[in-house]
This record gives structure tokens, C-alpha cells and sequence, in this order.
């Protein structure tokens, strides 16, 4: 099929619902971890609470691709139904989750608002493929890449902005802070809307041949057979691609579930308070606890206006190559081993800060990491795989996002970290080694079409 340009404003239509999904996944990312040491969660077990995360990953990613390929309505499209799904469900868990009243709770809550984001955000990166001619490929994942980084620059400030406006940090023994609370309704509102703008401004292109794909449609037991079919005839370029997944993706999970814990710790000196080692019926001590409570919250604030720094340079990053893969050619795999590697230097440097202002950089140089990793290694697989399997193919890759994950919350990362010392800083200088190891991996990116694509050719 002949794939018309798009202009700007088209791509921009069709990528803005990830304003949307990743209000959800900073909020989630950011402040899921400070959620789980209010409701008294002890450090060494937060990444088993993410484990939540990367499984829904795995089990939803691959289906909702098979699904959504198999999928046309006149009216709402293949991926577009998929969207809005889940959007309605991510948006009502994103407003549950802070009002959790115990630790089980929470983490449940995590489970369904994960599976939810998966079922929006897999049909996204299929979306792109399905509408751009291949001269504007990266083009359209790195435009996505920018509405990525506003939000996550804008979500992670969520709540030190609700807490600027007057809105307490303050709150009892296991019991999430107000401003927490209105920052994920607020959330959960942009969410929805977000997915809603791309929904009603955004045309698909039909089945290239009505007939064939009626026919494949009506197959039955197919699911399992296709999924383990191209898993077994995988591309090389893809087998390659997921090793640097692995090690990007492990090095994000370390700094999603670890960071708020290391940082209010080892930066800000303001650990969380554990309710046992304050005698509570002394008043004395209990205004102690409640003191070391608030500065606990409000640094965890500051964390995640921080990280949320992370989505400022990777939307400035997307930005310059937004306008620069538009008219010439980039060479991929440098781009992206260039990014990783300073992204790992950004992870390591966080262990050596002298005062918190420091960490805005560290968080620059992991977004120039994080802007290249939500659109080189897609740009790179797209060109290398069957555009009738768009979709099945982006949610098998998936797997090399999320097995990573899986392996870092079942203790990877807490064996990782402890050898090199007992201090939960010390998981950030394993995230940032694991980036730089991801990024020499690029090296094995040989084929030529995956590295580079000039639009004047086409």
C-alpha cells in the first residue's frame, strides 16, 4: 500500500493519547514506590510489589497485538478501539490506587492500572507503522517521544504542583498524602481525554486486502501457533535489539522502583519513618514521627520533580531529532548507543551528588537515554519486520521490556546492588552500568536498513 506523508499535525494527532497513557506510567513510575513505603513496605521489597508491572507486560502486550491486527471497524478502526478500552479502565484505577488502604491493596490496584496502560499504549507503536510510509518512521516514534516526555515532565510534578497550591503533604501513619491523591485524579482525567483527542481525530487505513484478511480472521486456534511462530522465526536484527532491551530496561525498572528510596535516603536525608521506633504514646515522639513523616513525603515530592527532568531532555532530545529526521537521514544505532551511555553516566553520577539541586542533571543526561529508547529501537525494528505482523511483532518485542523486569523484581536487582554495598543508592550506579552495557550492544546492529533510512531516496 502507498502510505501518504503526514503532516505534522496529523502525526501529532494520532501520537497525543500517549500524553495520556504516559501521565499513568510517570505517576506510576514515580510515586508507586513512595505509595508502598507509606502503606509500610519495607525497601528490599518494593521491586517484588512492581512485579505487577512488567507481568501484565508480557501477558497483555502479545495479545492485545494479536488481537488488534486481526481487528477493523468502519467506524473506530483496528488499534483505536484498543485505545479507549483502555483508557476508561486505566483512568478509574489511576484514581483508586492512592486511596488504598492497606499495602495488598495497592498492589493489586498496580496490577489492573498496568494491564490497562498495556492495552493503550501496545496499539500506539503499531499505529505508527500502520500509517507512515517508512520515510517517516522515525520521524513518527520520535514525535511520540516528545508528547512522552511532557508528560512525564509534567506528571512527575504533579504533586509538589498540587502541594505548592496548599494541598497537605501531611497525613496519618499509612495514609497517602492529599496532594497525592488529587495529583493521580488529575491524572486519571488527562488520560482520558488525551486518548479521546486521538480517537476522534485520528482515520485509519483498512485491510490491504479485505478478503485475505477476513479469512485470517476466521481461523481458529490460531493465537498460540502465530504468537510461538514468530517468536521461533524471529529477525536477527530483533534477537539483537533485545539484548540492548534487556539492559536498558533493567537499568529504568532499578531507578522506577528503587529511586525514590535511594534518593530521599542518600541526597535528601530524610528516610521513611518506621511507626515502631518512635514511642507513640509520648507525645514528644509522636510529633517526632509526624515531623519525620512530612519531610519524608515532601522529599519524595522533590524526587519526583526531579525525575520528572528525565521527561524535560528526552522531549528536548525528541524535539531536535523530530526536526532533523524529517529532512535527512540519522544513523540509528549510534544515536542510540550515544544515548545510552550518557544516561548510565547520569544513574552513576546520582551517588556523588553534593546537594539535591545536582540531581536535575543526573535525570537530564537518563532522559537522553529514555527519549532514545522509546524511538530507536522501534524506528530500527520496524524497518526489519512484516508490516502485515506489525502489531503481533511490537507485542513480542515487548518481552525483552519485560523479562528484564521480571528478573530484576524477583530479586535481580536487590542481588545486583548488594555487591557492591548494603545503601540503596547503590542500585542507581547498577542501573547506570547496565545502561552503558546496553549501549556498547549497539555495536551488534549490522543491518543496514535498521541502521539508517535517507527520505530523500524514497
Amino acid at each position: 500500500m502507498n502510505k501518504r506523508k503526514l503532516s505534522f499535525w496529523e502525526i501529532w494527532n494520532m501520537s497525543f493519547g500517549f500524553l495520556g497513557i504516559q501521565f499513568g506510567f510517570a505517576l506510576q513510575g514515580g510515586f508507586m514506590s513512595r505509595i508502598f513505603q507509606t502503606l509500610g513496605a519495607e525497601k528490599d521489597a518494593i521491586p517484588l510489589l512492581w512485579i505487577a508491572a512488567p507481568l501484565t507486560g508480557l501477558l497483555v502486550q502479545p495479545v492485545i497485538g494479536y488481537l488488534s491486527d486481526r481487528t477493523w471497524s468502519t467506524r473506530w478502526g483496528r488499534r483505536r478501539p484498543y485505545f479507549l478500552i483502555g483508557a476508561i479502565l486505566s483512568s478509574i484505577a489511576l484514581f483508586i490506587v492512592p486511596h488504598s488502604p492497606a499495602l495488598w491493596v495497592a498492589a493489586g490496584f498496580l496490577w489492573i492500572l498496568d494491564a490497562s496502560i498495556n492495552v493503550s499504549m501496545e496499539p500506539f507503536r503499531a499505529l505508527v507503522a500502520d500509517k507512515l510510509p517508512e520515510s517517516q518512521r522515525s520521524y513518527g516514534f520520535v514525535t511520540q517521544t516528545l508528547i512522552i516526555g511532557i508528560g512525564t515532565w509534567v506528571a512527575s510534578n504533579l504533586p509538589w504542583m498540587v502541594s505548592q497550591m496548599g494541598i497537605s503533604d501531611a497525613a496519618p501513619s499509612g495514609v497517602v498524602p492529599m496532594s497525592v491523591k488529587v495529583a493521580f485524579a488529575i491524572g486519571a482525567f488527562v488520560f482520558l481525554v488525551s486518548i479521546l483527542y486521538t480517537v476522534f481525530t485520528t482515520t485509519e487505513y483498512p485491510p490491504e486486502d479485505m478478503e485475505e484478511f477476513e479469512r485470517e480472521k476466521q481461523k481458529k486456534n490460531q493465537f498460540i501457533p502465530d504468537i510461538l511462530n514468530n517468536i521461533g522465526n524471529m529477525p536477527l536484527t530483533m534477537k539483537k535489539l533485545g539484548l540492548i532491551q534487556f539492559f536498558s530496561w533493567f537499568a529504568f525498572f532499578t531507578m522506577w522502583s528503587l529511586a525514590n528510596p535511594a534518593l530521599t535516603e542518600h541526597v535528601f536525608k530524610t528516610p521513611v519513618p518506621v511507626e515502631a521506633s518512635y514511642d507513640m504514646e509520648l507525645a514528644e515522639s509522636e510529633e517526632a514521627f509526624k515531623l519525620a513523616s512530612t519531610a519524608f513525603q515532601k522529599s519524595s515530592n522533590d524526587v519526583g520533580r526531579y525525575m520528572g527532568t528525565y521527561g524535560l531532555s528526552s522531549m528536548a532530545f525528541a524535539l531536535i531529532l523530530t526536526f532533523y529526521t524529517s529532512r535527512k537521514r540519522i544513523n540509528r544505532k549510534f544515536v542510540h548507543m550515544g544515548s545510552l551511555i550518557l544516561g548510565g553516566i547520569g544513574f552513576i553520577s546520582m551517588y556523588y551528588v553534593p546537594s539535591p539541586e545536582w540531581l536535575a542533571l543526573s535525570f537530564t543526561l537518563v532522559g537522553f537515554a529514555w527519549g532514545s529508547i522509546l524511538s530507536m529501537p522501534y524506528a530500527m525494528l520496524s524497518s526489519s519486520v512484516d508490516p502485515k505482523k506489525m502489531g503481533v511483532i511490537m507485542g513480542i518485542f515487548n518481552m525483552f521490556i519485560v523479562i528484564p523486569q521480571i528478573i530484576a523484581a524477583i530479586g535481580g536487582v536487590n542481588f545486583a546492588y548488594k555487591l557492591i554495598g548494603e545503601e540503596t543508592i547503590n542500585a542507581m550506579i547498577v542501573a547506570g552500568i547496565s545502561l552503558i552495557v546496553a549501549g556498547f550492544c549497539n555495536l551488534l546492529i549490522t543491518n543496514k536498513d535498521a541502521i539508517t533510512y535517507n527520505p530523500k531516496e524514497v
